[in-house]
């Protein structure tokens, strides 16, 4: 099984209390629970990308990817890191 994670700070606030790379500490801990090493590689950073936008370049990558059968399984702290909203811009 292939897993990505996807994380995404959206506001200097959060960018400055490192949220994103606590969101990938979270993640990869939950996965070596599972004796899973992620790859580098599979992690997907927005980092400073509003969820208003359904556009941001690594969520763009990671769809892809998806699309591609990269992967089993995605993985993120919130469904919210995705979009605020379930309502295509």
């Amino acid at each position: 099984m292939r897993v990505a994670i996807y994380v995404r700070v959206s506001t200097p606030r959060q960018a400055q209390a490192n949220t994103g790379a606590l969101q990938v500490e979270r993640l990869r801990a939950h996965l070596q629970g599972e004796d899973y090493q992620l790859p580098d590689q599979d992690v997907f950073d927005d980092e400073g990308y509003s969820g208003f936008w359904l556009k941001r370049p690594t969520l763009d990558r990671l769809r892809d990817a998806v699309a591609q059968g990269l992967f089993d399984c995605l993985l993120m702290t919130s469904p919210d890191r995705l979009a605020r909203s379930l309502i295509p811009r």
